[in-house]
């Protein structure tokens, strides 16, 4: 295995849910983790991942056989956003969709809770984002319950209706699985304080003003029900055909080279490939190969590259 790869399988090792089990957030999974790693070194390790990306993702589309879905979820301040722009950095923008999903328009409500993401998925040969997801749906939704009103289910049960979606989620995700479709889901994991934080730059820098909502402030009084929907969410939906990570987003250069890293043996695991000729296609380009070289007066052995 290049060492690359074998250093981002063991950064990311201790990050996974295993499916079946009760995950604590604060008994599991801290927040400010970052191994024995130092901010320093994360930049050159991050430059690797990014070069794997790029190289995986031209295969991908090459190959045009396979897909993947990166799920990114968690609260406000987070760094859903930075994520995606310092990961994704290297890729061929024509090859990648980023979805962001806010409250559900009108027509969205008259549908079911997963149309609008199907709709969203990616194609064969493509890497789609969700910046955020169909989990809205077991996370602020149970967390503001009038929004579950909102969406006029003929009979939700509400004792029911969160083990029911979390049901109808793991099907679907299997159903992508079976029809090629990757689905990576990382949950950033961001600490109280540290949102306090980067919510308090957001207001004191005028640059980063227009991040800020006072709808945030509001939020973080249902700070422990958010706790406890993602911990339900994560002990629920980590499966063997989609796992979720738990990814420590107090340090962002972490958060960023740990999602890269899982983002890349996401891609490994499906080793995609260029697809070869044809022979009738490869054998009509060695006809056109001999009128080339004469032009360009090469000799005959000359290669392209």
């Amino acid at each position: 295995m290049d060492k690359r790869l074998r250093f981002m399988t063991d950064l990311i090792e201790p990050l996974i849910v295993p499916p079946g089990s009760t995950v604590a957030l604060d008994r599991d999974h801290d927040p400010g983790y970052a191994g024995k790693l130092t901010k320093d070194q994360a930049a050159g390790l991050l430059a690797d991942g990014a070069a794997l990306l790029a190289d995986y993702q031209d295969r991908l589309a090459a190959q045009d056989t396979f897909g993947v879905l990166l799920v990114l979820q968690g609260l406000d301040a987070a760094g859903k956003d930075g994520t995606i722009k310092h990961v994704m950095s290297g890729v061929n923008p024509q090859a990648v969709q980023v979805t962001a999903f806010k409250q559900p328009s009108a027509q969205e409500l008259d549908h079911d809770f997963l149309w609008r993401c199907q709709r969203a998925l990616p194609g064969r040969g493509q890497i789609g984002i969700f910046n955020r997801s169909h989990y809205e749906e077991v996370l602020v939704v149970r967390v503001h319950k009038d929004m579950l009103a909102a969406e006029r289910l003929p009979d939700p049960g509400e004792q029911d209706i969160w083990h029911r979606r979390y049901r109808e989620i793991n099907d679907w995700e299997r159903y992508l699985a079976d029809n090629g479709i990757h689905v990576v889901k990382v949950m950033l994991n961001l600490s109280e304080r540290e949102q306090a934080k980067r919510f308090l730059k957001r207001i004191d820098e005028p640059e980063k003003n227009w991040k800020f909502s006072p709808s945030d402030i509001s939020e973080r009084q249902h700070w422990d029900a958010y706790q406890r929907a993602y911990e339900q969410m994560l002990s629920h939906t980590s499966t063997a055909w989609a796992p979720w990570y738990v990814v420590p987003a107090d340090h962002k250069w972490f958060t960023r080279l740990a999602t890269a890293a899982i983002l890349v043996r996401a891609l490994d695991a499906i080793n995609p490939r260029y697809p070869a000729a044809d022979p009738a296609v490869r054998a009509e380009m060695l006809q056109a190969r001999t009128p080339l070289l004469a032009e360009l007066g090469l000799p005959d052995g000359t290669t392209g590259r």
